[in-house]
């Protein structure tokens, strides 16, 4: 199957997202923030040597895998609970269909124009940027609470400095800018391997 070293790439990312998710580094970040990234990446690989269509294959293949991660977790009871409630499940879901199906919807426009980094770069940073929006959003704003009313967030809505020196905000917009800040850099730091993959498989159009 042409599609399927695409879809085994997405699903590792996501697996790996979703255990490493539940290991924190340092105050702002998990372990999982520095492996989603590369879903971006798949994304816009498959995009640039297969087409849209395939992207999109890849992306549906990778939102069902992410399904089953969350029915899984939230199976299994850790100290505060499910691992995985239905809120932060829903604002996965929401969160990786809505930027990975904007990274394949931008990135083929921009296809052909301008150099070989304009494509994979102005893609990724607008979906990742929405990516964390909708996550951060949906799974812990206290105006959103009524998706869940039994999931406890105040937590996450506690006054505290923006990344611990901005001005006061909840604290899930630290978690979420800090999340933001990889996404962009990782972005950066993908453009070399998505030139060296597109190199060497189909130089012509990279």
């Amino acid at each position: 199957m042409r599609y399927l070293p695409g879809i085994l790439a997405m699903a590792t990312i996501v697996v790996a997202s979703n255990i490493l998710v539940q290991f924190l580094y340092g105050q702002w970040l998990t372990l999982g923030a520095f492996t989603y990234p590369f879903a971006f990446l798949v994304t816009d690989l498959t995009n640039r040597l297969q087409g849209p269509r395939a992207a999109r294959i890849v992306v549906v293949s990778g939102f069902v895998v992410g399904v089953i991660c969350s029915l899984i977790g939230s199976q299994i009871i850790g100290e505060f609970g499910p691992l995985v409630s239905f809120r932060v499940a829903l604002a996965s879901g929401l969160a990786f269909l809505a930027a990975q199906l904007t990274d394949v919807t931008i990135f083929n426009r921009l296809r052909h124009r301008g150099g070989w980094w304009r494509a994979p770069l102005v893609s990724t940073l607008i979906s990742a940027s929405l990516d964390t929006m909708v996550f951060f959003t949906v799974a812990f704003a206290a105006a959103l609470s009524f998706l869940e009313p039994g999931n406890d967030v105040t937590w996450a809505n506690e006054s505290l400095p923006l990344l611990g020196f901005g001005p006061a905000l909840p604290l899930w917009m630290s978690l979420g800018a800090a999340d933001w800040c990889v996404k962009i850099a990782l972005a950066v730091i993908a453009l070399l391997p998505f030139r060296a993959v597109v190199w060497r498989f189909s130089p012509r159009v990279a």
